[in-house]
């Protein structure tokens, strides 16, 4: 029997690359993602790639009772749901007082609330079936802190935390699983999508990975579950500085990000971007930087 596997943010970057992933080894696949355009082109991709069924569901992780219909409707057509991958994410650029309320409050929601919603539909299901993978799409920037991305950097520490929590709290049914994959610069539309309220767009921090890289570990948690894998070689000595030389730290991020995180080519008037709203145009698996394979 193959796989079911759900995927949120599935239109777009890191959750676009491990449905098509998942997709060759034959997977049910069933994305989730705000928008249905680019849902469909990612259906399109994946069914090209040997997915076993393919099923749309455009839904915001925002709206429990949307994600409750998805995951009943998967189980009802298909028996089971074995894997859930949360990988929606939105971001905004600005210094706390630059970046809007209803912003900063979206960001994090979505990350925040969007998995603990996630969590309410898909854990119970895992424990009817006493087993199921939850992998969520995490980021260095759970683990460290850098200015101009505030509301981001909230909405991540906060989601690492609440992992941990369903780590603990499913420690009950061995077969069920949560694992956290965090990434460092992925080569995806994430940063030209964001809100920015800096004048400039951002764009990932070298070194830059490929959505495939991120994709290859999401799932390889499946075998190897693990409560947090970092996903690129340089984020240990990037966590080690920010928690064993915080003052050098400090000094150096501020400048470090503005040479190697901001798209000085990429100038922009104050926008909220595709925080509120899924912007389809602007989907696609990846970005317009080159990605370490």
């Amino acid at each position: 029997m193959p796989q079911t596997v759900l995927i949120t943010g599935a239109s777009s970057g890191i959750g676009r690359a491990t449905a098509r992933l998942f997709a060759r080894r034959g997977a049910v696949l069933v994305l989730l993602a705000r928008g249905r355009e680019a849902l469909e082109e990612t259906a399109a991709e994946v069914r090209a790639e040997g997915a076993a069924d393919v099923v749309v569901c455009p839904a915001d992780v925002l709206d429990e009772d949307a994600l409750r219909t998805a995951v009943e409707g998967t189980v009802q057509r298909f028996g089971s749901l074995d894997v859930v991958v949360h990988a929606a994410q939105v971001v905004a650029y600005g210094r706390i007082e630059e970046v809007p309320r209803e912003v900063f409050e979206r960001v994090v929601d979505t990350a925040l609330h969007g998995t603990a919603n996630l969590a309410r539909v898909v854990l119970p299901q895992f424990r009817r079936q006493g087993e199921g993978h939850l992998v969520v799409v995490s980021s260095l920037l759970a683990s460290v802190a850098t200015p101009l991305m505030g509301s981001y950097i909230s909405a991540k520490w906060g989601q690492l935390g609440l992992i941990r929590v369903l780590q603990q709290e499913t420690r009950d049914v061995p077969g069920i699983h949560v694992s956290a994959v965090a990434p460092g610069g992925v080569n995806t539309p994430i940063y030209s999508q964001a809100g920015s309220y800096i004048g400039l767009k951002g764009r990932p921090p070298i070194p830059i990975y490929s959505p495939e890289r991120v994709a290859r570990s999401v799932v390889a948690r499946l075998d190897r579950p693990r409560r947090l894998v970092q996903s690129g070689f340089a984020n240990p000595v990037v966590i080690l500085g920010f928690r064993l030389f915080p003052a050098v730290y400090d000094a150096l991020v501020g400048p470090l990000l503005r040479v190697f995180a901001l798209a000085d080519d990429q100038r922009t008037p104050p926008t909220e971007g595709n925080v509120f709203e899924s912007r389809p145009a602007g989907n696609a698996e990846k970005g317009r930087w080159h990605g370490i394979p």
